[in-house]
């Protein structure tokens, strides 16, 4: 069974998928807006945009609240949150990597070789 965590995450990175759900979520960072609002710049139907927004609520990126007639939409940021922390990771992955590709290059230019070079204490770099 899978965590409960990665199905968020999962739900998370399936509903930005698509990028009509991607500029919603960018247009909800101005504030809430109504469904007539979110369709407006998109050739497609209140009724389409709407199941766009199902699956933004179903991920919790997305909730609606009633205001007389009206149920704007508005963010969730905070269910970012576990898909943002997944990506730092593999940030700090490639800045790591990158590090070492800049030490070497720095050896390199100084005509030291790295491969000639005695072992240190915590052993040979990579």
């Amino acid at each position: 069974m899978e965590p409960i965590g990665d199905q968020r995450l999962d739900a998370t990175f399936a509903a930005l998928a698509d990028p009509t759900r991607r500029a919603i979520v960018a247009r909800l960072t101005h504030g809430e807006a109504s469904v007539t609002e979110l369709a407006a710049p998109f050739a497609m139907t209140q009724p389409a945009i709407s199941k766009h927004l199902k699956v933004l609520e179903r991920a919790g990126l997305v909730s609606r609240r009633r205001d007389a007639q009206r149920r704007p939409c508005r963010l969730e940021a905070h269910a970012l949150q576990a898909a943002t922390e997944w990506l730092d990771a593999y940030r700090r992955y490639w800045a790591d990597r990158y590090e070492r590709l800049d030490g070497l290059l720095d050896e390199l230019q100084r005509g030291d070789d790295p491969v000639a070079s005695p072992p240190t204490p915590e052993g040979p770099r990579p």
